[in-house]
């Protein structure tokens, strides 16, 4: 009898746990991903991109909101990541508020380690880690503006997971690291390939950030 009410109270603990932290995630509005689809920078587009922001939004109840991917795309009807993510304010699932606006986000914003969570709550590896996965995609300048040029840094429009051809413009989370903006979480280098291999290489794991547009 005693094991049976230990088992008992063991699954409503459980029960309850999990209903506060769908509760706290509802309230979520900007998440890093907690897995890339695992084609590299092959993302499907930009459509793809979305479509895997909502459905990891949604596997922790949060799939209310509509998500965005933080992406820019390239050449001939090129967006602008910072026009994709909605106005703010964005927080966590710990309901730390990383920015209040988009001048905040790209400027004077609060985005750490710590605070950079994906959508379960976890912390992702970042330099120093083993291994090292901070480089995000993004395909952005710093202000969060598509690259102008005919150099590919979105690999293709995020349709290329190819060995040997194309680059990513990345950020690093952590803030921290090397390339031309190593602090900046949105556009510190380019990768160097477009594949799951070629982005784990420089540093990466295929993540990218993902914002409620509503």
């Amino acid at each position: 009898m005693k094991i049976l009410q230990l088992l008992s109270s063991a699954v409503l603990v459980l029960a309850i746990s999990s209903a506060q932290a769908y509760a706290q995630a509802s309230d979520m509005t900007f998440f890093l991903t907690s897995a890339g689809p695992g084609n590299g920078a092959n993302l499907g587009g930009l459509q793809g991109a979305d479509a895997h922001c909502q459905s990891l939004a949604s596997a922790v109840g949060a799939g209310g909101k509509t998500w965005r991917a933080y992406l820019s795309t390239t050449g001939p009807g090129s967006v602008n990541a910072r026009d994709r993510i909605g106005t703010g304010p964005w927080q966590n699932v710990e309901g730390t508020v990383v920015a209040e606006n988009i001048d905040q986000l790209h400027f004077e914003n609060y985005l750490t380690k710590e605070s950079v969570l994906n959508e379960q709550g976890g912390m992702t590896n970042g330099r120093g880690d083993d291994p090292n996965q901070h480089d995000i995609l993004t395909g952005s300048y710093l202000d969060g503006t598509a690259v102008s040029g005919s150099g590919d840094t979105t690999c293709s429009n995020w349709t290329s997971g190819a060995d040997g051809s194309g680059s990513a413009l990345v950020g690093h989370f952590d803030r921290t690291g090397g390339g031309a903006n190593p602090a900046s979480w949105n556009s510190a280098h380019g990768s160097r390939g477009c594949s799951q291999a070629n982005l784990q290489a420089t540093g990466g794991n295929g993540y990218f950030y993902c914002f409620a547009s509503n």
